[in-house]
């Protein structure tokens, strides 16, 4: 993704390529869907999860914008928080953080009771729900595979927001259970031997990951761009 300079909203996480359409950053929004849906080809990949190599790499807003780039395209899409120690969508989305992700796999709430619409049509919501003490369990326990029958039945792509892969093991147990993973990485904050490491646990684990997003990269004053108007 790129950004201008002196931004002085650079750090406030928003829905660009639903506020702003046609703006240089949506358009790259719609690039990252095309090579999705490029790499998705001949296969089928229902599931996909973005992780970052640490925090505060721009993984939640990038996983919110692919999303809302799917569902403008007319596809079903579900959008699931499983940061379950930081969650954003419903900050994001300005919704309740309760029911969601966690009182499924807790308390035994129907599917139906924790989906929620969002104001995009054809985007669907599961928010993280009450942070749980046991994450990684939670994430591993068989009521996922549950969760997977249901969810890849009724909807065209699921976008996973799953915490840094070198944080904590969730993002670990999540991408081998999905059909795709892509990594979020800062251009001006990640430090290659993180990057490096991101991509070896990510192997190990099994993880179909099938792309890079490089974030936050500055664009030079004079740098020529495209602009549709229509």
């Amino acid at each position: 993704m790129f950004k201008k300079k002196n931004n002085k909203n650079q750090n406030k996480r928003k829905l660009v390529i639903s506020t702003n359409p046609k703006s240089i950053v949506a358009e790259q929004f719609r690039t990252v869907r095309a090579n999705i849906k490029f790499a998705m080809k001949g296969k089928e990949f229902k599931t996909l999860l973005f992780t970052s190599a640490s925090v505060g790499e721009g993984k939640s807003t990038v996983a919110a914008n692919v999303a809302i780039s799917f569902a403008q395209e007319g596809l079903k899409v579900l959008l699931i928080d499983a940061d379950l120690r930081k969650p954003t969508v419903h900050y994001t989305f300005s919704i309740l953080i309760s029911p969601g992700f966690t009182n499924f796999l807790m308390s035994n709430w129907k599917l139906e009771d924790v989906i929620r619409e969002s104001e995009i049509k054809g985007l669907h919501l599961i928010t993280s729900g009450p942070i749980p003490s046991n994450p990684s369990e939670l994430l591993g326990s068989d009521l996922i595979y549950d969760l997977w029958k249901k969810i890849k039945s009724r909807y065209d792509i699921v976008i996973f927001d799953a915490p840094p892969i070198l944080s904590v093991a969730d993002a670990q147990i999540l991408s081998e259970k999905c059909d795709a993973t892509i990594l979020v990485v800062d251009s001006g904050k990640t430090e290659k031997k993180n990057i490096l490491k991101a991509k070896e646990v990510l192997e190990a684990s099994k993880a179909n990951t099938i792309g890079v997003i490089l974030n936050n990269f500055i664009l030079e004053k004079d740098h020529y761009y495209y602009e549709y108007y229509g």
